[in-house]
């Protein structure tokens, strides 16, 4: 028979990302902060590969990564108001968690399967932040996609690239709820 924790499905099925840009001081410090990335650690991994790896950065680096984004964006042909939209995620930020894709080889696990986990380790940040008490928003990006943006920014190696960056701060104000996927359009049963 199973043993329900009511409390955490009823997180589960309540939670949500708080908009990055509503996020501000304080932070977690580093032990407030070590149990929320610890949880991300203890996300689904098949063989044990731990294929991913954490770059916390607070605002002085998130500044400095903001300064790299004109340069790459220009290179990279992207418009003026696209380029400023990224600056503005890095400039603005007090905190952020990099997860870091860093695939193992492996016969029997596929990089996309890693990947996944790299994916999984975002959102087990992303939800142990919320039940922390903090805001979250899990980020991406045009310039998290750069792999030059990745390697001279964060220090990436070959083959290593960024499943998001997670903002975490006290959220000054809450959005309203948004509309949410239709259960019944979306699952499948299959008796047979």
């Amino acid at each position: 028979m199973p043993d329900p924790n009511p409390a955490a499905l009823d997180f589960l099925l309540t939670r949500r990302s708080r908009p990055a840009k509503t996020l501000g001081l304080p932070v977690p410090d580093r032990a407030a902060l070590a149990p929320i990335l610890e949880a991300g650690l203890r996300s689904p991994d098949h063989k044990k590969l731990e294929p991913w790896r954490l770059i916390v950065l607070n605002g002085a680096a998130l500044m400095r990564l903001s300064q790299l984004i004109p340069d790459r964006g220009l290179a990279l042909s992207y418009p003026p108001e696209e380029i400023d939209k990224q600056v503005a995620q890095y400039a603005n930020a007090d905190l952020a968690v990099a997860v870091v894709v860093s695939p193992q080889p492996s016969p029997q696990v596929p990089e996309s399967e890693q990947a996944l986990s790299a994916g999984a380790v975002c959102l087990q940040i992303l939800n142990a932040a919320l039940a922390s008490g903090w805001g979250a928003n899990w980020l991406s990006g045009w310039a998290s996609h750069d792999p030059v943006f990745a390697r001279e920014g964060l220090g990436l190696a070959e083959g290593e690239w960024i499943a998001g960056f997670i903002h975490i701060g006290t959220e000054s104000s809450a959005p309203p709820e948004r509309p949410r996927p239709d259960p019944s359009a979306k699952i499948t049963w299959m008796d047979d």
